[in-house]
């Protein structure tokens, strides 16, 4: 058994996705438009170019997503995606790139369990929280 994230976006899970593999360094596996998939002919012209489904490894982990339709979407809320890091640098990098643009609400810092802890809601309305654990 696994657990993965699956994201819901407001129309904009394609640039999400391409910003998280130049920043993040992982991969994209999977990029499905509504124009790609059996469904196109039923769906309106204007969501023809929207992702039905998009994956990207990173790690050995994956995170999936797609886009809402308008109807259907609400913000995230309740959760985070977490990212634990090597390294409080990489945390410190990871972090900046995920907070541009976004909203910060715990700023990246020492805490009593990690070298580096931060969080933020990404420019793409994703909550993020960064980790760089202290060795225990």
């Amino acid at each position: 058994m696994s657990f993965n994230a699956y994201l819901g976006f407001n129309g904009n899970c394609a640039e999400a996705f391409r910003y998280y593999e130049k920043h993040l360094g992982g991969r994209i596996d999977a990029l499905l438009t509504h124009r790609d998939t059996p469904a196109a002919a039923q769906t309106p012209p204007e969501w023809q170019d929207k992702i039905i489904h998009a994956s990207m490894t990173l790690n050995g982990t994956i995170l999936m997503g797609g886009d809402a339709p308008p109807q259907m979407y609400q913000p995230p809320a309740g959760f985070s995606v977490n990212i634990t890091t090597a390294t409080p640098e990489e945390a410190e990098r990871v972090f900046a790139a995920l907070s541009d643009g976004g909203k910060v609400s715990v700023p990246i810092a020492e805490t009593f369990w990690a070298q580096r802890f931060g969080m933020a809601t990404d420019r793409f309305g994703v909550p993020w929280m960064v980790n760089c654990f202290k060795p225990m």
